[in-house]
């Protein structure tokens, strides 16, 4: 992947780390980019990417797809569509930092929540669509 693809991803993790609503309906800071073993649920994870050039005669320019996965066992499907909403909340549109890039827009692409294999765990698949810019 690309530099400016680790900058994004840092740059939610922190959004995302930093959100206090989003931190009470977890029960914690629970979020990772890659769960731990054992890991209590609800918690919220950076999952899949996708990086495209989309480069104009403007300069060069990045087009990337971020899935970030949030996992519950409370409540039903209603705690997973609440943490999805938390996350939206937080992300979209949000003027987050990157380092040696520049943010173009950040927008929310689309959610999907399903009932896992087990019976018991809800999953929430949240997609953002992001543009970004070498600063240099």
């Amino acid at each position: 992947m690309t530099s400016a693809n680790a900058a994004l991803r840092a740059a939610v993790h922190d959004a995302l780390a930093a959100d206090s609503g989003l931190h009470a309906l977890l029960g914690g800071k629970r979020v990772y980019d890659e769960p731990p073993r054992g890991a209590l649920l609800p918690y919220v994870s950076i999952g899949e990417a996708r990086v495209t050039d989309s480069s104009v005669d403007e300069g060069p320019t990045q087009e990337h797809q971020i899935t970030l996965h949030a996992r519950s066992r409370q409540g039903g499907q209603s705690e997973a569509h609440a943490i999805a909403g938390a996350v939206l909340q937080a992300l979209d549109d949000a003027p987050l930092t990157l380092t040696a890039h520049r943010l173009v827009n950040f927008r929310f692409a689309v959610a999907d929540i399903r009932r896992e294999s087990d019976g018991r765990t809800y999953h929430a698949q949240v997609r953002f669509r992001a543009v970004t810019e070498p600063t240099t």
